[in-house]
């Protein structure tokens, strides 16, 4: 397990580094650049995804509060990856159930652009990231949604039998010029994108934090033996008060069998 040791000069580095397309292979050995680097020096389009989560795996409680699951140093860590990033993606659940700014406080750095699947145009404006004065708000509605902004930017995409499609809103997104992409909540978001393999590298932060029941971070479908579980490439490093996997969803995973398998998500349509 390798430890994240943040200093402010590998910080700046990280950040003079977004978008620039730097190469990091020599940087391997430094814990701190071989997590960061990647999401940072991504030219292209980069999809990370954010779980953090419980002991027991669980990312709220049944009625859905979702907050303060991580600890002081996965925080960090979060607010660390929206620095990097041009823009958050959440759907309308999180934004109703957390009232979240998805802002960067915990670090110094920018502000990502603030994108909300609203699929059914269902937020009524008085959510606190149209009022705060923040960085950009986009909201991703359904074609067929009433036509509601709130003074946001609307991208409207066509709404089919199993919702909006991840790839639609990826295009919308790079069209201006939002290449590096976190996909941070809730479990059915991060799960939809997963399934349309379109996430680079997901990251998972455990703490050390017992809820007991709820909902899970990612749904994937039964199986019957470990031997058809899918495991992705992963390093695994401890922030201080949580454990990250960092999970290479790009490289095949590999069952206990050995063969190749391609990661699959349950329908949440």
């Amino acid at each position: 397990m390798r430890k994240i040791d943040m200093t402010d000069q590998l910080w700046a580095r990280l950040l003079a580094m977004r978008g620039s397309a730097s190469q990091t292979g020599a940087d391997e050995g430094d814990p701190v650049m071989a997590l960061y680097a990647p999401i940072a020096a991504a030219e292209r389009s980069f999809v990370l995804a954010q779980v953090g989560q419980s002991l027991d795996g669980r990312v709220a409680t049944p009625s859905g509060d979702a907050r303060d699951i991580s600890g002081s140093d996965g925080i960090a860590h979060l607010h660390r990856c929206r620095a990097l990033v041009e823009a958050v993606i959440v759907g309308v659940g999180t934004v109703k159930c957390d009232d979240p700014r998805l802002s960067v406080r915990a670090v110094k750095g920018p502000n990502p652009v603030r994108v909300v699947i609203d699929c059914r145009a269902e937020l009524t404006g008085d959510e606190r990231l149209f009022r705060d004065g923040g960085a950009p708000v986009i909201l991703v509605q359904g074609h067929d949604a009433p036509v509601k902004s709130h003074g946001a930017d609307v991208i409207r995409v066509h709404r089919g039998e199993g919702g909006l499609d991840p790839q639609d809103i990826l295009d919308a997104l790079a069209d201006r010029s939002l290449r590096r992409i976190l996909v941070e909540g809730g479990a059915r978001t991060i799960a939809r994108f997963i399934e349309a393999d379109l996430v680079d590298r997901l990251h998972v932060a455990i703490a050390p934090l017992i809820i007991g029941s709820g909902p899970a971070g990612i749904a994937l479908p039964p199986i019957d033996k470990l031997s058809s579980a899918h495991r992705p490439a992963a390093k695994v490093y401890t922030l201080g008060s949580d454990i990250l996997f960092d999970c290479d969803l790009k490289n095949p995973a590999v069952s206990v069998s050995g063969e190749r398998e391609h990661i699959r998500v349950a329908d949440h349509a």
